[in-house]
C-alpha cells in the first residue's frame, strides 16, 4: 500500500526527557492505524509533532510525499491533516452547526471570506454532511452545551471531518464515554469513508482491536512493535510493558 504518513528518526526532548525517541513509523493510505502505550509513552507528543503543534528536534515527517517537518499547523491542515483532542474546545453556547462552521473556517476556509450567499450555503451543506457521518444528523440547531458527553465527542469528530481530511488524527475519542456511547462510537469509526486515513490514540483496547488493522505500541518514546492486532497481543515485550 502507498505510504501517506512517514516519520523517519523523529525525536523530541523536553529538557532531559526524551518524550519521542528516534521514531520511524509509516501509516499507509486508507489505513486504520492505532497507537497505544502506557501513560507517558509519548503518544500525544507524537500527535503534536505530526499535527504541527510541535517541531521535532531531529528527524523528518513526510505527508503524501511532501516534507512537512518545518510547516506550521495551519499549513498542514490545508494539506489535509485534521485532529481531535483529548479535551473539548467546543463553543457550548453556539449551535452544533455553528461549531462545525467555525472549525472549518479556522482551518481551511479563510480564503473563502466573505462567506455570503452560495458560498455560505455550500459550506453549511458540507458541515451538515460531516454531522450526518458523525451521527448527529438533525441536531444542527441544538446548542452544543445541550449535548451529552458522547455527542460532544461526535461533534468534535464532525468538525474534523468537515475539513475533508486525508489524514484524521483521533486522540482518545472514547475517553469518558459510557459503554453504550463507546459502542456507538466504534460503529461510527468503522463506517468512516475509506478515503480518510485514520491514526488513533486510544486506551480502550476493545475499541483499538475492534477498529485498527495495524497497531503500533509506544514505550518510553520508542516504537516497541508494529503489527496486526493479533501479532501485538501475542508479543512478549508488549505484554510485559503494557498489556500485562
Amino acid at each position: 500500500m502507498t505510504a501517506l504518513l512517514e516519520l523517519h528518526g523523529v525525536s523530541r526532548r523536553f529538557g532531559e526527557l526524551r518524550a519521542v525517541d528516534d521514531v520511524t513509523l509509516t501509516v499507509a493510505e486508507g489505513a486504520r492505524h492505532a497507537l497505544i502505550g502506557p501513560n507517558g509513552a509519548g503518544k500525544s507528543t507524537l500527535f503534536n509533532l505530526v499535527g504541527g503543534a510541535l517541531r521535532p528536534g531531529t528527524g523528518t515527517i513526510r505527508y503524501a510525499g511532501q516534507d512537512i517537518t518545518g510547516l506550521p499547523e495551519w499549513r498542514r491542515a490545508r494539506l489535509g491533516i485534521a485532529r481531535t483532542f483529548q479535551h473539548s474546545s467546543l463553543l457550548l453556547s453556539c449551535t452544533v452547526l455553528d461549531n462545525v462552521l467555525v472549525g472549518v473556517q479556522r482551518n481551511v476556509a479563510a480564503r473563502l471570506w466573505p462567506l455570503r450567499g452560495s458560498r455560505r450555503g455550500a459550506l453549511q451543506s458540507r458541515c451538515r454532511e460531516a454531522l450526518a457521518v458523525a451521527g448527529l444528523a438533525g441536531r444542527e440547531a441544538h446548542a452544543a452545551g445541550a449535548l451529552s458527553h458522547g455527542e460532544r465527542r461526535q461533534l468534535e469528530l464532525a468538525m474534523a471531518l468537515a475539513v475533508r481530511p486525508g489524514l484524521l488524527l483521533l486522540d482518545e475519542p472514547a475517553a469518558g464515554m459510557s459503554p453504550a456511547e463507546t459502542a456507538a462510537l466504534t460503529t461510527l469509526l468503522a463506517d468512516l469513508p475509506r478515503e480518510v486515513t485514520v491514526l488513533l490514540i486510544e486506551h480502550d483496547l476493545d475499541v483499538v482491536f475492534g477498529f485498527a488493522g495495524t497497531v503500533s505500541v509506544l514505550h518510553l518514546g520508542r516504537v516497541l512493535v508494529t503489527g496486526t492486532p493479533d501479532e501485538v497481543r501475542a508479543h512478549d515485550r508488549v505484554r510485559e510493558a503494557y498489556l500485562g
